[in-house]
């Protein structure tokens, strides 16, 4: 069932046949979906985008950064971006996690993927280091 939104989400995924199908699930579900091979690549995007919201990428992959690194950068440079990481071979402990971030594990169903980006963009995105913290009305 899809939905109607402007979602944007980039999914970072080295292997090409892994990243057409969660792209597609998420197409499915009417996001808008960004696609990145690397961490280099998903760089390149977010410096060249405003309107990403959440990023869908792999840990083990080649490149200057793996997806926790990556993802680690990302909590550093764009604090309000959504992250979700995925391995079939890697268990992070939790610390080990950019604040906020979620892990599913490989192989995913389109229901769990979709049901934690549902989660993550109905919460209340971590606050901006450089604004402050957020105050309640």
């Amino acid at each position: 069932m899809a939905i109607e939104t402007d979602t944007v989400i980039l999914v970072v995924e080295d292997e090409v046949l892994i990243r057409m199908n969660a792209v597609q699930m998420l197409e499915d579900a009417g996001y808008v979906v960004v696609e990145a091979s690397n961490a280099d690549d998903a760089i390149k995007i977010l410096e060249a985008r405003s309107d990403i919201r959440a990023v869908f990428t792999d840990i083990n992959m080649p490149g200057t950064l793996d997806g926790l690194r990556l993802a680690h950068a990302i909590r550093g440079r764009w604090p309000p971006i959504h992250l979700i990481l995925t391995s079939g071979q890697v268990t992070l402990r939790e610390e080990e996690f950019p604040a906020n971030g979620r892990f599913i594990r490989k192989p995913y169903r389109a229901e769990h993927l979709l049901a934690t980006i549902l989660e993550l963009l109905s919460s209340i995105p971590p606050p901006d280091p450089l604004q402050g913290p957020i105050k309640a009305a």
